[in-house]
C-alpha cells in the first residue's frame, strides 16, 4: 500500500510505517501497525503493512492471516494479492503464487513486480506464452514515465485524487504524454465526467492512432454516454486493424444491442462464448439480448448457466428475477441465502433476487427485509444526495415561467418527429411506448441518454460573468442554439430509428428537462405516465438498477422524489398549458381502447387496431418490462403493492398527501 499522501489522524502513522519499512525496521513497523489495529481492528493500510512486514519476517503464516482481514475490507486491491503471492511463494506454493500474482495484475496493471513474479514462474512451468505476455507487460512499464507508472497504481487501488493530482503535475511539466491523458480520462470516467472523458480519449487516439487499448476505452466511453454511431465507428476501426480482437467484437455487440439490433449482437456473443467459456459475465449479456428478443426460455437457460458459474452470480441470479416471470426453485432460494455474504455488487443483486422469490413464494415479511437489505446497501454505496436536485428544480419553476416561454415562441427546430415519454422509473412507461410502438407510424426505440447528455454539457459550461450557470443561463442563450440543439437531437438519435415518420423517446427524468425540450423541439408530444404514488415507489423499491436512478434506494428518498416530480409537473402544465398529456396508468388498464385513442389524438396519429393488441408486437425491448408488456393488460400490478402494507409506514407518511395530489 502506498505510503500516506493526504492529512487525517492516521496519516503520519501510516507515513512512518512506511518510513520504517523502507528502513528494514520490519519488527519496529510491526508494532507501530499493530498499534493502530487494536485501535481500529479493520484499518486497510494497517492490515496491509502488518501482512508485508510479517512476511519480511519469515511470518507469512500470520502474514495470510492479516491479508484475509484485509481481503474482507478491500476485496478489490491488488497489492493485497500480491502481497499473498510472495507469501505463497515462500511457503513454496508456486501454483497459487501464479493465481495470486495473475489477480493482482488483473486488478492493477502497474504493479511491475507482479508481472516480474510472474515472467520467472510462468518461465518455470512451462507457460512460455503466458511468461511472454508478463515480459512485454513489463517492458512497456519500464519504458513510461514512473511518475505515470505510480499514478497508475493510484488509480486503480482507488486513490484517484492522488492519482489525477501527480498526472496533472506531470501534464503540466513535461506535456501531453498520451499514457498520462489515457489515465485522466479513466478518471474523469470513474468520476462521471464521461463528457471530459470522450474528449481526453479522442485526443489520445488522434495522437497516437495504433494505440489499442486507449482506442477501446474511448469506445466503452461513447457507449457509456450513449452516443452510438461514433462507438460504432470506433469498433469498426479497431476491427479492420485486428478482426479477431475479442475486445473489439464484445464491444461492437455491446453497440449493436444498445442500438436494439439484438439479432446482430447475439450471436457475437454465442460466438465469444463459446471461445472463452470462463467470461461468465457473457452468458449475462446474452441473455439479456436473448430476453429483448422475445426468447424467454433461452434467457432463462442462459442466465442459470451464469448463475452456475464463479462470478458474476449475483447478477445471474438478478436477471432471472429480473424477468418478472421467472419463479425460483426451493433449491435456487437456499443457494441464494448461502450465497448472499458475497461482497458488493453480488450481494445487492442477491438481496433483490432472494426478495423477488420470497416475494413470489408469499412470504411478504422475509421478502420485504430482503429488498431492504437491498436498498440499503445501494443506498450506502451511491450516497444519494436530494438537495442538489431541488434545488435545480426550484431553480427551473424561478426561471422557466410562461412569459419566459411566450417571449420564444418560434425558436427552435419545427420537426414533429420525437414523442416523449416522461415520468418515473417503473409508472408504466413501457407499456405506453409498446402501445405506440405497435402504430405503423411509429418507431420504439428505447432510454435515450440525448437530452441528458445536452443538459449535462450545459451544465457544465463556464458561468458567464455574472456567474450564471444552467438553468439561469437560459434565458440569456441565443434563439438560434435551441433549433441548433433541436436539430442536434434528430440527427443523434436518428441511428435508433428504422424509417417511420415518428419515434418514442421514453427516458423517464427527462421530465425535469421539459423545458428545454419544448425550446429544441416546440412541437415534439410530450406524455406523462403517471401511477398511483404507493403502486410506483413500492415498485421502485422493490427493483435493482444497473446504472442511475439513486433516488430508488429509501423510501424517503423516493417519496422525496415523487413529491419533486409532482411540483415540478404542475409547474409544466402552468407554463406550458396543454402541451403535456398526462396518462394514468391506472386509467389504461381501466379501459384500454379510450386511453389508446386519447393518445394518439394528442399525437396526432390515427387510430389503428393493431395499438390494442401492443402485446403481439415483435419489437425488441430492453427495460425490466419486457416480459409483462409482451402478455395482454392485466390489473395486478395496480394492487401488488398491499402485500407489503405492514412495512410501508415510513413511506406512507413520507408521500404525505402525494396520493391526493397526483391526480391533480
Amino acid at each position: 500500500m502506498t505510503e500516506a499522501r493526504d492529512g487525517g489522524p492516521d496519516a503520519d502513522e501510516l507515513r512512518r510505517i512506511h518510513e520504517l519499512t523502507r528502513a528494514r525496521l520490519h519488527d519496529d513497523a510491526l508494532a507501530a501497525a499493530g498499534a493502530m489495529l487494536r485501535r481500529k481492528p479493520s484499518h486497510p493500510e494497517a492490515l496491509y503493512w502488518s501482512a508485508h512486514n510479517q512476511r519480511l519476517l519469515g511470518r507469512e503464516k500470520s502474514a495470510l492471516e492479516a491479508l484475509d482481514a484485509l481481503e474482507r475490507t478491500r476485496p478489490n486491491y491488488g497489492r493485497l494479492y500480491q502481497e499473498r503471492g510472495h507469501c505463497r511463494l515462500a511457503l513454496a506454493d508456486s501454483a497459487r503464487a501464479v493465481e495470486c500474482f495473475e489477480r493482482a495484475v488483473g486488478l492493477n496493471p502497474a504493479l511491475a513486480e507482479s508481472w516480474a513474479m510472474l515472467e520467472v514462474l510462468l518461465s518455470a512451468a512451462g507457460e512460455s506464452q503466458k511468461a511472454a505476455i508478463a515480459t512485454q507487460r513489463l517492458q512497456k512499464l519500464n519504458e513510461l514515465p514512473p511518475q505515470i507508472v505510480e499514478a497508475g497504481g493510484l488509480f486503480c487501488d482507488g486513490e484517484r485524487a492522488a492519482a489525477e493530482r501527480l498526472l496533472t503535475d506531470y501534464v503540466a511539466a513535461q506535456g501531453r504524454h498520451v499514457e498520462a491523458l489515457r489515465l485522466l480520462a479513466r478518471i474523469a470516467q470513474a468520476r462521471g465526467l464521461t463528457d471530459r472523458a470522450e474528449n481526453l480519449l479522442r485526443e489520445v487516439v488522434e495522437r497516437a492512432p495504433d494505440y489499442a487499448d486507449a482506442r477501446l476505452d474511448y469506445v466503452r466511453v461513447l457507449i457509456e454516454r450513449q452516443t452510438y454511431a461514433a462507438a460504432l465507428e470506433q469498433a469498426q476501426l479497431r476491427l479492420r486493424a485486428a478482426p479477431s480482437d475479442p475486445e473489439a467484437r464484445f464491444l461492437l455487440a455491446t453497440i449493436l444491442a444498445g442500438l436494439g439490433r439484438h439479432e446482430e449482437a447475439v450471436p457475437i456473443f454465442a460466438q465469444l462464448l463459446d471461445e472463452t467459456p470462463q467470461r461468465n459475465h457473457l452468458r449475462i449479456v446474452l441473455g439479456h439480448s436473448l430476453k429483448a428478443l422475445g426468447r424467454a426460455e433461452e434467457a432463462v437457460q442462459a442466465y442459470r448457466d451464469a448463475a452456475a458459474g464463479r462470478a458474476n452470480i449475483g447478477d445471474a441470479y438478478w436477471s432471472l428475477a429480473n424477468l418478472k416471470t421467472y419463479r425460483f426453485a426451493d433449491a435456487e432460494i437456499q443457494r441464494m441465502r448461502r450465497l448472499e455474504a458475497l461482497p458488493l455488487p453480488d450481494r445487492a443483486h442477491l438481496c433483490f433476487a432472494l426478495g423477488k422469490a420470497l416475494e413470489d413464494h408469499g412470504d411478504y415479511g422475509e421478502s420485504w427485509a430482503c429488498y431492504e437489505r437491498g436498498n440499503a446497501l445501494m443506498r450506502a454505496k451511491n450516497g444519494w444526495r436530494p438537495e442538489a436536485l431541488e434545488d435545480q428544480t426550484r431553480r427551473l419553476i424561478e426561471v422557466c415561467d410562461e412569459d419566459f416561454f411566450a417571449s420564444r415562441a418560434g425558436a427552435g427546430a419545427p420537426d414533429r418527429d420525437p414523442i416523449f415519454i416522461v415520468g418515473l422509473p417503473r409508472s408504466g412507461s413501457t407499456l405506453i411506448e409498446q402501445i405506440l410502438a405497435s402504430h405503423p407510424d411509429v418507431d420504439g426505440t428505447q432510454e435515450l441518454g440525448d437530452i441528458p447528455r445536452i443538459v449535462s454539457e450545459l451544465q457544465r459550461q463556464e458561468p458567464d460573468r455574472e456567474g450564471k450557470r444552467y438553468p439561469e443561463l437560459l434565458p440569456e442563450l441565443d434563439p438560434l442554439l435551441f433549433e441548433r440543439l433541436g436539430r442536434r437531437y434528430l440527427e443523434e438519435t436518428r441511428i435508433h430509428r428504422q424509417g417511420r415518420p415518428r419515434f418514442v423517446d421514453k427516458m423517464p427524468n427527462n421530465f425535469r428537462h421539459i423545458g428545454l425540450i419544448k425550446l429544441m423541439l416546440p412541437n415534439a408530444r410530450i406524455i406523462d405516465v403517471r401511477r398511483e404514488p404507493m403502486a410506483c415507489c413500492v415498485s421502485n423499491l422493490r427493483q435493482f438498477y444497473a446504472r442511475g436512478q439513486d433516488f430508488c434506494y429509501g423510501a424517503e428518498d423516493i417519496a422525496r422524489y415523487y413529491g419533486m416530480y409532482l411540483e415540478l409537473m404542475r409547474h409544466w402544465d402552468r407554463a406550458l398549458p396543454g402541451r403535456v398529456l398526462r396518462v394514468g396508468y391506472e386509467d389504461v388498464v381501466d379501459d384500454l381502447e379510450t386511453s389508446v385513442r386519447r393518445i394518439l389524438t394528442f399525437c396526432d396519429l390515427e387510430f389503428d387496431p393493431a395499438c390494442l393488441e401492443f402485446h403481439r408486437s415483435r419489437r425488441a425491448i430492453n427495460t425490466p418490462s419486457s416480459e409483462q408488456v409482451r402478455q395482454p393488460i392485466f390489473r395486478d400490478g395496480i394492487s401488488q403493492w398491499r402485500r407489503f402494507e405492514p412495512w410501508l409506514g415510513s413511506l406512507k407518511q413520507a408521500l404525505g398527501d402525494a396520493a391526493e395530489r397526483y391526480r391533480d
